[in-house]
């Protein structure tokens, strides 16, 4: 079973000709539903994450600020998104949507039965505890990981990211935790301009091809697992390395990405642990791809899912 939550029925109001393509997860949710029966997907809409929830992550006077509309015009323009109500709600709700995948899994277990879960959407690495950065607002990973340790889910948490963009502030939330550690293979040139250190970061060249990117990859898994036994595995999965992405510098293939959720989900599902995913980036023009690598990176999870 896997359970999929989705954020997309709660609309952010953008000016024409944004650059973040906003149908991308309505899209990508077609796609699923359209292999849910066959796959035992059972897609869920996300609820809102409270301010008790994302207080175990972000400070209270940031969550005020984002909620009443109290960010400079310098902050905006640092998060990508001009504030608006729909704005407040869809951050919530897009944080709320990795939470429940990671209850829904657990919950699952509690009753004898294995699933993983899946976020349509979020990924959000690059909010910090005190502000937001690229089109992230609040941390939806970090904020299950505090969530469910506090719920008693689990102890310790792999962040394994994958997305082109180096997981800033999901390092820095987790700096001197030694119980969550925090994985980011990325591009070394692209955003963040400055990065934070994660446990493990994996900086890869402009023009990343298949075959150099899937050898990084393996080489990082096999260092994970030596260096660090978790109990639950939360993954940003990207579309962004994708060739054609308008920001993401290198030039994997859809088939390239394909085979590294394969590695991702056979390795995890080798080590029996539980799965929750998101997103990620991605930024092709061409939105209906980058749905169908979203698509094909839920098919792969439930084809691997217990």
């Amino acid at each position: 079973m896997l359970y999929a939550y989705y954020s997309d029925h709660v609309a952010m109001p953008l000016p024409d000709k944004h650059a973040f393509p906003r149908n991308k997860y309505a899209l990508a949710r077609e796609r699923v539903a359209a292999m849910a029966t066959e796959l035992a997907i059972e897609l869920r809409p996300a609820p809102a994450a409270s301010d008790a929830e994302l207080l175990r992550v972000h400070t209270a006077e940031y969550i005020r600020r984002v909620r009443v509309g109290e960010l400079t015009p310098q902050e905006q323009r640092e998060i990508g998104f001009p504030w608006s109500e729909g704005f407040v709600e869809r951050s919530v709700v897009s944080t709320g949507a990795t939470l429940a995948a990671g209850r829904a899994v657990f919950t699952a277990r509690d009753e004898g039965r294995d699933a993983w879960g899946v976020h349509l959407a979020g990924g959000t690495h690059h909010a910090f505890a005190d502000r937001g950065q690229g089109f992230c607002v609040f941390n939806d990973m970090a904020v299950a990981v505090r969530n469910l340790r506090a719920e008693g889910r689990f102890t310790r948490a792999l962040v394994l990211d994958l997305d082109v963009h180096q997981g800033n502030g999901t390092a820095a939330i987790f700096t001197g935790d030694p119980d969550t550690f925090t994985v980011s293979l990325h591009g070394a040139k692209n955003f963040p301009r400055v990065k934070t250190t994660s446990d493990l970061d994996v900086p890869l060249p402009d023009a990343c091809e298949d075959a150099e990117y899937l050898e990084r990859l393996d080489d990082t898994l096999t260092k994970i697992w030596r260096k660090f036994t978790p109990e639950v595995v939360l993954y940003i999965a990207g579309a962004d390395p994708y060739h054609a992405d308008r920001y993401g510098r290198m030039k994997l293939t859809k088939e390239g990405l394909r085979e590294r959720d394969e590695r991702v989900a056979t390795a995890c599902r080798e080590r029996n642990l539980p799965v929750i995913a998101a997103m990620g980036g991605g930024y092709a023009r061409d939105v209906d791809a980058v749905a169908e690598i979203y698509a094909t990176t839920v098919e792969v999870l439930a084809s691997h899912a217990p």
